[in-house]
């Protein structure tokens, strides 16, 4: 049997009115959207705040999102689960809780680790559930031939079952290390940027339209 309900969430998810708004309360394209970047790996030596680095300019460019950054190696997440955490864990919960709340939509910056995403990515997510819920998520993912794309189709099924929409397209990274320069600088950064452009647009696409659906229309009601 799948549990759909995380420890912090059980009593939320089951939210609320149905009711609609006024449309005249529906935020409209000119309030940015608020995007909630995920670095997903915690690991001595990570190469991925050069790569996060450049995913926040690429956000910090347009003018309709706006940058939040959920970093992993900032917080210490325990795998083992529970419905009443402790006062040490419920600390580090309040370290990253409140930004995916508050996310219109996510960005999941991932590596890729024998095939798959990281132990601590995996933690942040099942610590949640209505935080995750109708909003839109992209990837971004690095590694070695593979750009980290198997890892970024390992997380499309863990997503589905928390009730977001992913984006299709992603931006993938293949043999990064030799793609940056000792400054963190992309030696030909037409094609990423490029890609990230067309990954940013869906995404936004997807978070104004359900934003704009669940001001009508608490999600599940």
């Amino acid at each position: 049997m799948t549990e759909t309900t995380s420890p912090l969430s059980a009593s939320s998810t089951s939210s609320t009115s149905s009711t609609p708004f006024a449309l005249a309360d529906v935020p409209g394209d000119d309030v940015p959207l608020r995007v909630a970047v995920v670095v997903g790996s915690n690991r001595e030596g990570r190469f991925g705040p050069i790569v996060a680095e450049w995913l926040y300019a690429r956000v910090r460019e347009r003018s309709d999102l706006e940058l939040d950054v959920v970093d992993l190696a900032d917080s210490d997440l325990p795998t083992a689960l529970s419905f009443s955490p402790s006062d040490a864990v419920a600390a580090e919960l309040g370290k990253v809780t409140p930004k995916l709340a508050a996310a219109d939509a996510f960005v999941v910056l991932t590596p890729e680790y024998n095939h798959s995403y990281p132990a601590s990515l995996k933690s942040l997510i099942d610590w949640h559930h209505a935080e995750w819920q109708a909003k839109p998520v992209a990837f971004v993912s690095y590694g070695g031939l593979s750009g980290g794309l198997r890892a970024v189709e390992h997380l499309r099924p863990v997503f589905a079952e928390l009730h977001t929409v992913t984006i299709r397209d992603t931006v993938s990274f293949h043999n990064a290390g030799a793609l940056f320069d000792d400054e963190g600088n992309h030696r030909d950064p037409a094609g990423a940027d490029a890609a990230a452009k067309v990954m940013l647009d869906q995404l936004t696409w997807w978070g104004w339209a359900l934003r704009a659906a669940k001001a009508v229309r608490a999600y599940g009601s």
